[in-house]
């Protein structure tokens, strides 16, 4: 009888244990889990109660508490049990909504507990791999014929519904708003959507848990996170290329989810087929979806971003003016790069402010030399010969020698057809720098390719990369 009554009256303890004694309780656990492991997923839990041998926390998404019940419920319940609580399971509730009901969690019986038990904290940073920047939504966005596709198809992703095509892949040179859209669509979904979980990180961030997960042995936690996930958004990913472990893992997270019915996003510099060192495979897995090309940005592109930019900093700027013509005369200049474009046109804000001057054509070529100087330079007859060689495996002597057969002539064409829209030599010039060839040669050969550009998907793909290195 004296034991039963030293049971009961533990067990009235922990039914009366507080949030101070768990918060003393969790401190304990960050030497088994670990300082990582006790920031991500042990200090976002907020105790609740124990009642009847059940601890109940609120998470922040039914995943958190799933993941906390298989990985540290043992330890969590050990932990409890010796505080005098005398716990049997874990119970996690998370946000209310479709699905995120009260779960049944670690230890010796698993019934379902029922209705949620109400509105829970945000997601903790360790859930989300990159962080996200709020400034870059599709509000700020602006959309024009080369980027009107890419927009579209990540703002169908954001909204969430069924997945209709996976991988969404993007891709495009510097400063043309493929990072921009990535993060447009993390902002809205986690503002649309927030049951969903959504992991935004770059193709580095991806390798580096890898390698970690690999060191510490925690491979079946980087397994479980990156397969639990409800769109999986990966940046930059050439930079997995040639790394065989890191590829490896990626592709088997990548058949996990697109199996589950889950989103993937990507980006890249490049499309799938171009980047080197890729595994096949993979490669493949890429190509599967919608991939979509932002182009380099035209004129009416340039001048509206610059407008926007304008218009976003007018409250800082509120005495800063700006003469007629000037963004017409940046949107010509500066026609490569968004990022030079809006850093230009921040710079031209901060010293018109500064100085109290006004923004002139005057002051744009004193302020902004060294960025008008680098786009004034001219690609050479020379350096086209050398991109276009090195990009059809071919040697130089045998794309300007005298040989006719298609392997050379075809790249010949190619080459003489970016001479005559890439620079300003007559078509004489660019003949005597293809061995002396005459004129007619040279326009029969761009004749061609402009044929071909529009028939030969392979041929107009070869031009814009080629355009594309070129003027990078």
């Amino acid at each position: 009888m004296r034991r039963r009554a030293r049971a009961d009256g533990a067990k009235n303890n922990g039914d009366r244990m507080t949030d101070e004694h768990w918060g003393e309780m969790r401190e304990g656990l960050k030497a088994y889990v670990g300082a990582n492991n006790y920031t991500n997923w042990i200090e976002p839990m907020v105790f609740d109660a124990v009642d009847h041998g059940v601890a109940r926390f609120h998470v922040p998404t039914r995943f958190f508490g799933n993941f906390v019940s298989q990985n540290f419920g043992d330890q969590i319940i050990y932990h409890m049990n010796r505080s005098g609580a005398p716990v049997e399971r874990l119970e996690f509730a998370a946000t209310a909504g479709d699905g995120d009901r009260a779960m049944g969690g670690a230890g010796k019986s698993n019934k379902a507990a029922g209705a949620a038990l109400g509105t829970m904290p945000e997601r903790p940073d360790g859930l989300a791999g990159g962080q996200v920047d709020k400034r870059f939504t599709f509000d700020t966005f602006v959309v024009g014929k080369p980027n009107a596709l890419a927009h579209a198809a990540a703002k169908h992703v954001a909204e969430g519904a069924a997945v209709t095509f996976n991988p969404l892949f993007m891709y495009g040179g510097v400063g043309l708003g493929k990072t921009h859209l990535m993060h447009a669509i993390a902002n809205e979904l986690r503002q649309k959507r927030p049951e969903l979980n959504v992991l935004y990180l770059s193709a580095e961030q991806f390798m580096y848990r890898f390698v970690t997960a690999l060191r510490e042995r925690r491979m079946i936690d980087f397994k479980q996170l990156f397969r639990s996930v409800d769109v999986l958004m990966v940046d930059d990913v050439q930079f997995i290329a040639g790394k065989d472990s890191t590829q490896e893992e990626f592709f088997h997270t990548f058949n996990a989810l697109v199996d589950a019915g889950r989103q993937i996003v990507i980006s890249a510099d490049r499309a799938p087929g171009e980047i080197k060192d890729l595994e096949d495979r993979i490669r493949s897995r890429l190509q599967c979806g919608l991939v979509v090309d932002l182009h380099p940005t035209d004129y009416e592109l340039r001048l509206g971003i610059l407008q926007s930019k304008t218009e976003f900093f007018r409250p800082t700027y509120p005495d800063v003016k700006i003469d007629d013509g000037v963004l017409e005369f940046l949107a010509h200049r500066i026609s490569t790069n968004v990022r030079v474009l809006e850093g230009a046109l921040t710079r031209l804000f901060a010293f018109a402010s500064l100085v109290g001057r006004e923004v002139t054509l005057d002051l744009v070529q004193d302020c902004l030399s060294d960025i008008l100087r680098d786009s004034d330079r001219k690609i050479t007859v020379e350096e086209i010969q050398r991109k276009v060689s090195e990009h059809y495996n071919i040697r130089l002597s045998e794309l300007i020698g005298p040989k006719r057969v298609r392997t050379f002539a075809r790249p010949r064409q190619v080459a003489m057809w970016l001479c005559k829209k890439m620079t300003n030599r007559s078509l004489p010039e660019i003949g005597r720098r293809f061995g002396g060839r005459d004129h007619t040669t040279v326009m029969h050969g761009v004749k061609k390719i402009e044929e071909l550009r529009a028939t030969d998907s392979q041929i107009a793909d070869d031009l814009e990369m080629l355009r594309r290195a070129l003027e990078a």
